[in-house]
């Protein structure tokens, strides 16, 4: 059994069933290992890119690793932006890239990517955008190497990890092949340190100090949903959700306060303001959730954080109460805590403003679609259990304020390193790990615009996303920001091709929508089809998503 065969056999025994790639001189040999795998289907990709957009959203919403893979040298390099919003998002995948053979380094070999003789340092390049990077110099390491990357990339905080392989290399012979163990325990807190954090939460859980809890998406890889309906509902905790865990839990809970930030939802924004107690878990504190990190914002207010890694604890705001730990563990215990203490739950009368957006949006007459408009309208004819992926853009504000999820729909944006066109191609990945689920892209033109040619790869695959582009033909935040902060504004204009003509010669199909009616019926059809689509919804570039202002 050669290096690459190994790998596919590795992949195959921890359960990985879709790898994304791209076909090159170095890595070739793995596209024939691959192409005899009866459990692993691999995604050919137009772009190096996608394949690492569409690993991190292949691992975003399963307990699966994410594989991307690419040819030495200018392959490798494009495989960065995805690892980095892996890195960042706490995303576990495994980049494999080519790398020049022993004999060849320093001699300016083709695609050369050593830090020699004027050559790219891939390896310092992919150390710094993963969580580790190695070399495989030697294939009787091949099993022990996949093994301590696999186990790095979940260990703790979940990230990338990246692994280089040698021309000579991929096709050396191992010795022995051995099963891999990638079992990886839980971050736990100590028991003393959980009982400070719960007195300290106990000490501090009365109606007059109107407790909060914020869930990020934290809890979503710790898989705490029901933990954290026991205790919102059992003790009539109002909550919020990050933008990345929106929908994770109904919208239409009673204690539901929405979203808190600068697009979030007026009553939660409002009840934050107030409240004088905050328990957050899994939540980093992102520039947006935060009114660009205003210093007062957890000013006279008792704060709890509970977070898997230790250097978000503090990172933002000085934490009173903390627990380095998994989030499911920390809520388990606390729940367990509030039982055996006979803790009461908050009074019933509690004043919750379920205030959202001014949800008396227009059908405009100009032959345009209001954005906030088209966004519920999305929501409403939403399937239950669908994923709705946003990107980076005005649509993703739209997204956040007026989609109500509530059937088991979950939502996320790009995340804190947020490039363009990140879930234009994470959606196909999110599909292949939730094939029965609804998956739905609304993106803006611009998004769509950088990579959309990977609708070739879901016909060419039968990966059935349903694209909603949001088509104002302008780069709209970053209009409104120019002429926000400098009264003027610059090279914003978009030129949009007919997307509907550009669908079909992709073999999908297209729709262009500029009212309700038109929508509705297309949207529906899209989802019934179940086959590549996209709806080119005409929005209307003036009006500008809410942006609300803290009162802190």
């Amino acid at each position: 059994m050669d290096v690459n065969q190994t790998i596919v056999r590795v992949l195959e025994e921890i359960g990985v069933d879709y790898v994304f790639g791209g076909s090159g001189q170095v890595n070739a040999s793995m596209l024939l290992a691959l192409n005899k795998s009866e459990k692993i289907k691999t995604i050919i990709i137009q772009n190096e890119q996608a394949a690492s957009f569409m690993a991190a959203g292949y691992a975003m919403f399963s307990k699966k690793l994410g594989v991307c893979f690419a040819t030495g040298g200018p392959g490798a390099f494009n495989l960065f932006s995805g690892l980095a919003v892996a890195y960042s998002d706490s995303i576990p995948m495994l980049a494999i890239t080519g790398y020049t053979s022993q004999a060849m380094r320093g001699k300016g070999a083709l695609n050369e990517s050593t830090g020699l003789s004027r050559t790219p340092d891939s390896q310092a390049m992919f150390a710094a955008t993963t969580k580790k990077s190695v070399i495989l110099e030697d294939a009787k390491y091949a099993v022990s190497t996949l093994e301590e990357l696999i186990y790095t990339a979940f260990e703790g905080r979940p990230g990338p990890v990246h692994l280089h392989i040698p021309k000579n290399i991929t096709i050396a012979e191992i010795p022995k092949y051995r099963s891999v163990n990638v079992a990886v325990p839980k971050i736990a807190a100590e028991s003393d340190q959980i009982e400070e954090f719960c007195k300290g939460f106990v000490e501090n859980f009365s109606a007059d100090k109107k407790p909060m809890l914020m869930v990020g998406y934290g809890c979503i890889r710790s898989d705490a949903k029901d933990v954290l309906e026991k205790l919102i509902n059992t003790w009539k905790i109002p909550f919020s959700s990050t933008m990345d865990a929106k929908g994770y839990l109904s919208e239409d809970n009673p204690m539901s306060l929405g979203i808190v930030g600068t697009s979030g939802d007026v009553g939660a924004n409002e009840y934050f303001h107030d409240s004088k107690t905050i328990l957050a878990v899994g939540n980093s504190f992102a520039e947006n959730a935060t009114f660009g990190f205003n210093p007062k914002l957890m000013d006279g207010k008792t704060f709890l954080h509970i977070n898997i890694d230790r250097h978000e604890i503090d990172k933002v705001y000085s934490s009173d109460y903390r627990l380095v730990s998994d989030a499911r563990f920390a809520l388990e215990k606390l729940v367990e805590y509030l039982e055996s203490h006979k803790i009461q739950p908050l009074s019933e009368n509690l004043a919750i403003r379920k205030k959202h957006h001014d949800e008396n949006l227009p059908e405009l007459s100009n032959g345009k679609l209001h954005p906030g408009y088209l966004t519920q309208l999305i929501s409403k004819h939403l399937p239950e259990n669908s994923i709705i992926m946003g990107d980076a853009g005005a649509h993703m504000l739209w997204l956040s304020a007026y989609l109500n999820l509530n059937k088991n729909q979950w939502y996320q944006n790009p995340g804190s390193f947020g490039p363009m066109a990140s879930h234009v191609n994470g959606s196909i990945g999110v599909k292949c790990a939730n094939p029965d689920r609804p998956v739905i892209c609304a993106c803006g033109d611009g998004d769509y615009l950088m990579a959309g040619f990977e609708i070739l790869t879901c016909v060419k695959n039968q990966i059935p996303v349903v694209y909603i582009i949001f088509d104002n033909s302008e780069f709209n935040v970053i209009k409104k920001f120019l002429l926000a902060n400098f009264g003027e504004q610059a090279f914003m204009d978009i030129k949009n091709p007919d997307y509907v003509k550009y669908a079909e010669s992709c073999g999908a199909r297209g729709w262009q929508v500029r009212n309700a009616e038109e929508f509705e019926k297309a949207f529906d059809a899209a989802l019934k089809l179940n086959q590549p689509c996209i709806i080119d919804a005409i929005i209307d570039g003036e009006i500008y998503p809410p942006m609300s202002i803290s009162k802190t």
